[in-house]
């Protein structure tokens, strides 16, 4: 992927020094690493599956953050400087295509800790891979986690990265548009497997936002190189439902799939990818994801 040498965004906040903010109430997060938690748990990535379970269906008190002063990464921090100009990528392109839509794009923050950190959902924790919290509009990543992407996941390379990023800002833009509420909305109104199923067409749009985000990028900006796209692919396939759960060694249960299985992870994207179209990623009126 090409990125040296492209805009950083203003909007990072690097709180791996420590630092975070006081608490008070607010909503739940969505990411993508949720499933893997459940999976792989505190015997791959140290903390208790159950306790994170909890937290991200509402089972617990959650915390608001205030917000302190954004802080970019430090200039010989390249990892941290590739998120930042993912970041501002995304931005470019969403600004733009909330104009067209006659609307206005809100940009959200992106918080880098480590380990653990208070957020608006409740407390962050690093095993919890990439996450966007609603109630404080931030994406919250450690980025420890590209390491469990490439090295126990079987997904390398720096587009896969920013496919993931790309994945959580597509989880904004939904809050944006005021699509995750309405699904929040139907948490206790449903059957249990009822809400797995709209849980996974939101995670499914968001990796098509991801796509409409690539496609964009692409087309302004010319930021993938050879390979790139099948790296994202790989990303989307090894973080399936259906893949993370024959990881595992479990079966494949698709009542309890969260995110969407392998396949139809890889085809949202693409979907996104090849039209760019925010109007061609509305999974929730598809009768086939």
């Amino acid at each position: 992927m090409k990125w040296e040498g492209n805009r950083e965004s203003d909007n990072v906040e690097d709180r791996r020094s420590g630092g975070g903010g006081m608490p008070v109430f607010g909503g739940r997060s969505i990411g993508i690493g949720t499933i893997v938690i459940v999976l792989l748990g505190g015997w791959a990535l140290g903390i208790n599956p159950l306790t994170i379970l909890s937290l991200l269906s509402g089972g617990a008190p959650t915390a608001q953050v205030q917000q302190g002063p954004a802080q970019r990464p430090p200039a010989d921090d390249t990892m941290g400087r590739f998120v930042s100009t993912v970041l501002a990528d995304t931005e470019d392109v969403w600004q733009a295509l909330f104009r067209q839509g006659g609307g206005t794009y809100q940009e959200p923050r992106l918080v880098l800790f480590r380990g653990a950190t208070p957020t608006a959902c409740g407390t962050g924790q690093a095993a919890m891979g990439p996450f966007y919290c609603p109630a404080d509009q931030k994406v919250y990543i450690d980025l420890g986690f590209y390491e469990t992407l490439k090295n126990r996941l079987g997904a390398p390379g720096d587009f896969a990265q920013a496919y993931v990023i790309a994945h959580e800002v597509g989880h904004h833009v939904q809050n944006q548009l005021g699509i995750s509420a309405k699904v929040d909305q139907m948490r206790g109104r449903v059957s249990q497997a009822e809400y797995n199923a709209l849980s996974v067409r939101l995670e499914l749009q968001a990796d098509c936002f991801a796509g409409v985000w690539a496609h964009h990028a692409q087309n302004a900006r010319q930021i993938l190189e050879q390979g790139d796209v099948e790296e994202a692919m790989n990303a989307a396939a090894k973080i399936g439902d259906d893949a993370l759960q024959r990881s595992s060694g479990g079966a494949v249960v698709p009542e309890s799939f969260t995110h969407g299985s392998s396949a139809q992870r890889q085809r949202w994207f693409h979907n996104g990818l090849q039209n760019g179209s925010v109007k061609g990623c509305d999974t929730f009126s598809s009768r086939n994801l």
